[in-house]
């Protein structure tokens, strides 16, 4: 059990984080996310479950991601010293394969005849469709049409894999009109289908569920920082869309209170502009939106307000009912970058370290940037680097005329 009590039991047995989280969902749906989460606590306890995961994670994914220390980007900037966790390397690309084969795996252990999820930027709707090729599952992902232009090659990917993909072209045609598709088609039939949430959101048992598979993120960098350092990083830094790559980075640093914990999100054109933003911590209030209790951006009649991000994974109007709480009670410092910072980040670790990021983890690397300069030459940044940028480069080279 944890020695701080602010972190034990999260969530509580109604799926709780402080007062963000729970299930606030019709009844029938209600028996349904129960019976995940049964099945969730048994099979996470199994012995033939935990070692075909870890199986999957070293010889299929190829965990443990290593961590790069980016010593001309740090010299350059003359500061603290930037280090990337590399889960860019991990199979597909990203952290999503995480949950993905977690996910899979318990919809196979259910018996379920389908899984369907929405995507954003669609990694995890390749990693998805990848973890159900693995398993032998059908797969159906719902992506908005403007992500489907903007993510052409994820797109490709998830074709070639053989999911069924559903173009949605409601309202925004982005993430949240994704997962309001995903989510009806799921309530079609409970009983026979899983709805594979992609991030550390919805109704319980999913922020919990998916927070444990990512956790992994964490476990591993604290434990490689420690054995090449001899000490912990300074500040451990992760974007924020929904926050899966988050919670799984911060989880395992949670009592380090000398570690300073801090979640970038996307301001987008500007955080004064409504609509042109997704920084749901910083500038919206509790509410609810997709079967949680949960930070929301809200328009003038109360509804999910319209959100923007140059990156499609991170454009959500809510965030992870953890982060909720985290950003409560000051355990987390949650901070922005622009659509501009995060360009300027993504070319600058492409040609400075060679590295091309996903446009959502240049967030992150954006703070790095803004930050180091200002800090000490032994201070240490630690960065989850989320994804690689194969999915932006077209999108980018176009935006930039390159």
């Amino acid at each position: 059990m944890s020695s701080d009590p602010r972190f034990n039991a999260m969530p509580d047995a109604n799926g709780y984080f402080g007062p963000y989280g729970g299930q606030l969902v019709p009844p029938h749906l209600k028996q349904a996310m129960d019976d995940i989460n049964l099945a969730y606590e048994e099979i996470r306890q199994r012995e033939d479950f935990q070692q075909e995961l870890a199986s999957l994670f070293a010889d299929y994914v190829g965990r443990p991601s290593p961590i790069f220390h980016a010593r001309r980007l740090s010299e350059q900037l003359g500061g603290a010293q930037i280090h990337l966790k590399r889960e860019d390397l991990n199979h597909t690309g990203a952290h999503k394969i995480n949950h993905c084969l977690g996910e899979a795996l318990l919809a196979k252990f259910m018996g379920k005849k389908k899984v369907i999820a929405e995507t954003g930027a669609g990694q995890h709707g390749v990693a998805l469709a990848t973890a159900c090729a693995l398993v032998g599952i059908p797969c159906e992902i719902h992506m908005g049409q403007v992500d489907i232009e903007k993510e052409h090659p994820n797109v490709t990917k998830m074709k070639i894999l053989g999911c069924k993909l559903i173009a949605v072209t409601r309202g925004g045609a982005t993430l949240k009109e994704a997962v309001d598709s995903a989510f009806e088609e799921y309530l079609k039939d409970p009983h026979n289908y899983i709805y594979a949430i992609g991030s550390v959101v919805g109704p319980h048992p999913f922020p919990k569920m998916v927070r444990d598979f990512q956790s992994i993120i964490g476990t591993e960098a604290r434990e490689q920082f420690l054995a090449k350092h001899g000490r912990l990083p300074d500040h451990v830094v992760a974007c924020v869309g929904g926050g899966s790559n988050a919670m799984g980075m911060f989880t395992a640093f949670l009592e380090d209170a000398a570690v300073e914990l801090v979640g970038i999100e996307p301001a987008g054109e500007s955080l004064d502009k409504p609509g042109r933003h997704s920084a749901t911590l910083t500038k919206g209030k509790p509410g609810e939106l997709h079967g949680m209790a949960c930070y929301v951006l809200e328009d003038a009649d109360g509804n999910p307000s319209a959100v923007h991000s140059i990156a499609s994974g991170l454009d959500y109007p809510g965030v992870g009912p953890q982060h909720s709480y985290l950003k409560d009670i000051g355990r987390v410092n949650y901070q922005t970058a622009t659509d501009q910072e995060c360009l300027d980040a993504f070319m600058t670790l492409s040609r400075v370290e060679g590295i091309i990021p996903a446009l959502e983890s240049a967030h992150a690397v954006a703070w790095a940037i803004r930050s180091a300069p200002t800090l000490s030459k032994e201070s240490h940044i630690l960065v989850n680097l989320s994804g690689r940028g194969d999915k932006d480069a077209d999108y980018v080279a176009n935006l930039l005329g390159l």
